[in-house]
């Protein structure tokens, strides 16, 4: 029961997040008109929507494999399941952030 709370909380993540960014988008573009000005921060709010999204999921996949009697079956299919979402949230935070997460914000300071 819990994980489809989680399961529907990361859904409900993901919809409303797409909305807001949405909404944004179209007062950002009716304000100033230009596309390429607004387009960025639409993609980057969308992709936060996701990525929090995807948190949300993962832990109603954690929570439904333990809570059921764990076997190597299905603790294999979440391993599969969180590997799959861990590099599309790897990948979302490089499209956002331009950079790898164990990477320097500031790139003069190295790591």
């Amino acid at each position: 029961m819990t994980g489809a709370l989680l399961d529907l909380a990361g859904v409900i993540v993901i919809a409303v997040g797409t909305l807001v960014a949405t909404a944004a988008f179209v007062y950002r573009f009716v304000r100033r008109r230009q596309l390429t000005d607004v387009y960025t921060p639409y993609r980057q709010g969308v992709g936060r929507a996701i990525l929090l999204g995807l948190e949300f999921l993962v832990a109603g996949d954690i929570i439904r494999t333990v809570a059921i009697s764990p076997t190597f079956q299905s603790v294999g299919v979440l391993a599969g399941v969180v590997a799959v979402r861990t590099f599309l949230s790897m990948s979302l935070q490089v499209e956002l952030e331009g950079r790898w997460p164990w990477q320097s914000k500031d790139p003069q300071v190295p790591r």
